[in-house]
């Protein structure tokens, strides 16, 4: 009988260049992290030996994507290289037409301006932090309507980014469906540490926004990790490629806003994908305001060369099996060492769960600030925070919000690192996990009015 224990799996590629990388010591660190403000947005990117902050725009590209980069077409308007790319959005994703953005908070603020009145209501699966601030500035105020689930780390539901139809169908019937111009989905959810949406509940809210006539917007940032998630949790989808889910589960959408910095692979790029042609016009026209003209959208024809070739790249089954593979792997030695983090492991990061982690922290002093802050001294490994820093200040009474998840995430670029870096960082994070009891919060010293965990200061109490 065949022996049945899992076998080692190796990435699907091998590497061809290298980046070299400064090593530091401990000493430098707690210098330059004090330089920092305890922020670690604010760190130099040289001082750091493995960056996990962020999965977007930090990917490695390929020899096929390099080769594109050299055909690209920088013809200010009608590139041949955004004709590529509309063919390959129609092809995998199935919108009709294309808008293409400089990034995804471009296509962001575009529909946000478009669809949303003062006054309006957005509901959503967990809010993502410039997603709702667009909606904000346009008037709109965000509601969430995900599954309870998805705010306790420890359950284990397998599609924790799923959509509660009760609180969504409420809310409908409390503020008319008028003030609610489009449900917004995102797959999968970053704040509830990279969860997918399944596509029975997608479909189930289709169903219903389809009785009110409401629109659905998609996240599509991570769409193609989310089809991964429903090939291999939800029954009927084992046998079907990644490319036949994402065509499926786009279809139960009116449109989406892209940033191509994460599932596909590039270092700059977004789109806004629609079915609707008024309001495709009405972009196209807002797109030459705030980004370039329609046919470029603040890329150059190399970005767009790029990012074509991304999609074709990132659908490939062995390629995301190894992306997640690498997540799942470090996400498990952390639960086999008893590290508190959010479970089921999502899919682009790990996110530790820092109210655990550091429980004599109270949630003012930012123990997840904190704990990213530690964690950057023991071994030089960059992580961000995702708790009281990232949910920002209610604008009706000042104070901060207080989110029940307080994470640190742990996020993997694609095709970066290797098995021994993910080891040294599973490592770094078990000392700090064992001399925890010595850590000190922070208290914030500077905030900024915006997105302030990108630029807010703090100090050691």
């Amino acid at each position: 009988m065949h022996n049945l224990k899992r076998r080692s799996w190796a990435e699907p590629f091998k590497i061809k260049m290298v980046e070299p990388l400064k090593m530091t010591t401990r000493e430098y660190r707690e210098k330059v992290l004090k330089e920092a403000g305890y922020n670690t947005f604010l760190l130099k990117s040289e001082d750091v030996y493995i960056d996990l902050l962020t999965d977007s725009g930090t990917n490695a590209m390929s020899e096929y994507q390099w080769a594109g980069m050299m055909l690209g077409d920088e013809a200010y308007a009608g590139s041949k290289n955004f004709y590529h790319l509309e063919h390959n959005v129609q092809k995998y994703y199935g919108y009709k037409y294309l808008v293409p953005t400089h990034q995804g908070r471009g296509a962001e603020h575009l529909i946000s301006k478009i669809l949303i009145k003062k006054g309006d209501y957005i509901p959503g699966n967990m809010y993502f932090t410039t997603t709702r601030l667009h909606q904000e500035l346009a008037g709109g105020t965000f509601i969430d309507v995900i599954i309870d689930e998805a705010h306790d780390p420890q359950n284990e539901h397998p599609f924790k980014g799923n959509i509660d139809l009760q609180k969504l169908e409420d809310l409908i019937k409390k503020v008319g469906p008028q003030k609610i111009p489009y449900v917004s989905v995102a797959a999968t959810v970053n704040m509830a540490g990279g969860q997918p949406i399944s596509m029975a509940n997608l479909k189930q809210v289709r169903e219903l926004t389809s009785k009110y006539g409401i629109k659905i917007i998609l996240d599509a940032t991570r769409a193609i990790e989310n089809a991964y998630f429903i090939k291999i949790r939800e029954e009927g989808y084992k046998d079907k490629s990644i490319e036949e889910i994402l065509y499926e589960f786009c279809s139960y959408t009116d449109g989406a806003t892209m940033s191509a910095k994460k599932d596909l692979l590039v270092n700059i790029g977004g789109f806004l994908a629609l079915n609707d042609y008024d309001i495709f016009e009405e972009a196209r026209n807002l797109v030459v305001v705030y980004e370039g003209l329609h046919t470029y959208g603040g890329l150059a024809g190399r970005d767009m060369e790029a990012m074509a070739r991304g999609i074709e790249e990132a659908i490939n089954y062995d390629h995301i099996r190894a992306r997640i593979g690498q997540v799942e792997y470090v996400g498990q030695k952390l639960i086999d060492a008893n590290i508190p983090i959010v479970r089921p492991i999502g899919g682009h990061a790990i996110f530790l769960d820092a109210k655990k982690f550091l429980p004599h922290i109270p949630q003012i002093q930012f123990p997840a600030q904190t704990l990213a802050a530690e964690i950057y001294l023991d071994s030089g490994v960059r992580t961000m925070e995702r708790g009281i820093v990232s949910a920002g200040r209610n604008k009706e009474t000042g104070d901060h919000y207080y989110p029940k998840l307080e994470l640190v995430r742990l996020t993997f670029p694609r095709r970066v690192y290797t098995q021994a870096h993910c080891d040294v960082t599973i490592e770094s994070i078990i000392e700090v996990f064992e001399n925890r009891d010595s850590i000190r919060g922070l208290k914030m010293i500077y905030e900024p009015k915006y997105l302030r965990f990108f630029q807010a200061r703090f100090e050691r109490l």
